[in-house]
Formats: C-alpha cells, structure tokens, sequence
C-alpha cells in the first residue's frame, strides 16, 4: 500500500467536506482527536500494565529462586 499524496488528500478531504459540510467538521475534527489522544492513553496505560506484571512476575521468581 503507497503514501498518501497531497492530491489523494485533497481529494478525500473535498469528499468529508460534502458528506458532512462546512459547519460539522470542527466537531468532527475534535472527536477524532480526542478518540486518538484516547487510544493512544489506552496503549500507554497497557504498557505501563504490561511492565508492572513483568516486574511482579520477576520479583516472585527471585524470591523463589532464594529459597
């Protein structure tokens, strides 16, 4: 699959200025940038669980190992 060019986006951008018009697409714009900021938190938030079970999972195998 290519890159976008600037003419594809020109393209798609008149194509979501019809369907949605000229005064719907500031809100449109907003919840599609909230609904990014919102995943992106949600992998951050993975991460970060992803690593405190790891650390766990560590913690558990060296106080196994000490017996």
């Amino acid at each position: 699959m290519g890159k976008l060019g600037i003419w594809e986006l020109l393209v798609i951008l008149a194509i979501v200025l019809l369907i949605f018009g000229p005064k719907a697409l500031p809100k449109l714009g907003e919840s599609l940038g909230k609904t990014i900021g919102n995943f992106k938190k949600g992998l951050e938030d993975d991460d970060e669980d992803k690593e405190k079970d790891k650390n766990k999972k560590d913690a558990a195998e060296a106080r196994d190992g000490e017996d």
